[in-house]
């Protein structure tokens, strides 16, 4: 069985409105959380799997992206 962590982009690249990033593996959380603030401050770590959370992407602090 394969436990390697994988972040990678699940939709083509190109520009367009929406991409899906695709997250999985026994590292995910803790790699995402790096980048990852949750609008309702709870840490990704402290949530059931299989959900969806609403928000942000950070760089240095600064908002990049509104993610789901």
């Amino acid at each position: 069985m394969n436990n390697d962590t994988i972040i990678a982009m699940a939709t083509p690249a190109g520009s367009g409105a929406i991409a899906v990033i695709r997250l999985s593996g026994p590292e995910a959380i803790a790699q995402v959380s790096q980048t990852f603030r949750s609008v309702s401050g709870k840490s990704l770590d402290a949530q059931r799997t299989h959900t969806v959370h609403l928000g942000h992407i950070l760089d240095e602090g600064r908002t990049l992206d509104e993610v789901l």
